[in-house]
C-alpha cells in the first residue's frame, strides 16, 4: 500500500506495548502469553501492538545450535499465531522474532496486519552477546510500511542507539517507529531516568515522530531485564507510565497528525534546517578521533557489558 492510497491518513490511533516474558525453551508457553497479550490489547482498544525483542523464544542462548533450535522460519507457528489475530481483531503487529532462514538465524522484526506478513527487518547492530551465540546481523535499510493504522517504521533494541539509523526512518517518513526491545538492566544515578528511555526520548524530539518501545520482563539465565516499555510523543515526552521490571501492558491514543508537521518554530522544521552537504564531508575527512580509553560496566550476564568512550 502507497501513501498515496492512504486517501485520509489516520491522526488518532490506540498503540499498545506488551511488556511479556517470554520463557527460553518453551515455545508452546510462550505463544500462549504472546496470544494472551495480543488479545488484552485488542480488548483495550489498541490498533497498533509492540511485543519485545525475539518474543518468541527469549534471549539468553548459550550457542549457535541452542539458538537454531528456538529460532522459527517465517511460516512457523508464531507467524501463523500472530496473523491470526492480526486478521480477527483489525490489528497491525510488531514483534521481535527470532528467525531460521537455512542454517542461519536472524534477530528480526516483522510486522503483520490483517492482510498478512508485510514486512522483516534484520537487525543491524548486533549487542555483545548476540555476537558471540551466532546472530547473523541484517545489512538492509529499515523498512517504514504504510498500513491502515498509520505509517510505520521498525527496528530492533541496539539499533535505536544510532542516531543515523533512526534518521532513515524519520526521513522516509515514518509516524511511529516500532522497536522491540530487551534491555538488560544495568545501575544508573539515583532518581534517574534509564538512559535507555532518554536516549528514545531524544530520538522522538529530534525527528517530531512518535516512539513505541516493548521491552520485556523477568530474569533470564542470572540476567534481568529492564521491563522499560515506553510511547513517546513527537516532543520526546513519555504518553505512559513505566512498570520497570514487571509484566505489564501499556497502551496510549496518539495524535500522528503531529509527527506530520516536523516545524518546532515558525522558521524552524527539523528535517528542512538539516544540511546534509556539511555532514557527508566531515564523515569522509578521515580526521582521526580523539584519543580514547575503554570503560567496561560489568554487571550484565552472557558477555552483556556496557563499554562507554571517555576522552
Amino acid at each position: 500500500m502507497s501513501s498515496a492510497s492512504l486517501a485520509q491518513p489516520p491522526r488518532h490511533v490506540t498503540v499498545a506495548c506488551c511488556q511479556l516474558e517470554p520463557v527460553l525453551g518453551a515455545a508452546d508457553q510462550t505463544r500462549r502469553r504472546i496470544r494472551t497479550a495480543v488479545l488484552e490489547a485488542a480488548a483495550r482498544g489498541a490498533q497498533i501492538v509492540v511485543l519485545p525483542e525475539l518474543a518468541n523464544s527469549g534471549y539468553m542462548f548459550h550457542d549457535l545450535d541452542q539458538l537454531r533450535s528456538a529460532a522459527e522460519p517465517l511460516d512457523g507457528a508464531t507467524i501463523r499465531e500472530l496473523r491470526a489475530l492480526a486478521s480477527a481483531h483489525g490489528l497491525v503487529v510488531v514483534s521481535g522474532f527470532a528467525e531460521l532462514d537455512g542454517v542461519d538465524a536472524y534477530n528480526t522484526a516483522l510486522l503483520i496486519d490483517e492482510t498478512g506478513l508485510r514486512a522483516t527487518y534484520r537487525k543491524a547492530h548486533l549487542w555483545n552477546g548476540e555476537k558471540s551465540c551466532g546472530f547473523t546481523p541484517g545489512s538492509d535499510r529499515p523498512p517504514v510500511i504504510d498500513t491502515p493504522h498509520g505509517r510505520i517504521g521498525m527496528m530492533i533494541c541496539y539499533d535505536l542507539e544510532f542516531p543515523e539509523w533512526v534518521r532513515l526512518v524519520a526521513l522516509a517518513g515514518a509516524e511511529i517507529l516500532c522497536g522491540p526491545v530487551n534491555w538488560p538492566l544495568y545501575p544508573r544515578p539515583q532518581g534517574e531516568r534509564p538512559g535507555e528511555i532518554v536516549r528514545v526520548q531524544a530520538n522522538a524530539a529530534i525527528n517530531r515522530m512518535f516512539v513505541a518501545v516493548a521491552d520485556r520482563a523477568g530474569t533470564e539465565r542470572g540476567q534481568k531485564w529492564l521491563g522499560g516499555s515506553v510511547i513517546v510523543d513527537a516532543d520526546g515526552y513519555p504518553v505512559t507510565q513505566l512498570h520497570l521490571g514487571e509484566e505489564a501492558l501499556i497502551t496510549a491514543t496518539v495524535d500522528l497528525a503531529q509527527a506530520r508537521d516536523k516545524s518546532i518554530s515558525m522558521l524552524n522544521d527539523v528535517h528542512a534546517d538539516r544540511r546534509p552537504e556539511l555532514y557527508v564531508e566531515s564523515e569522509k575527512s578521515g580526521r582521526r578521533p580523539p584519543s580514547v580509553h575503554r570503560t567496561v560496566r560489568e554487571g550484565a550476564a552472557s558477555g552483556h557489558q556496557q563499554v562507554g568512550i571517555v576522552e
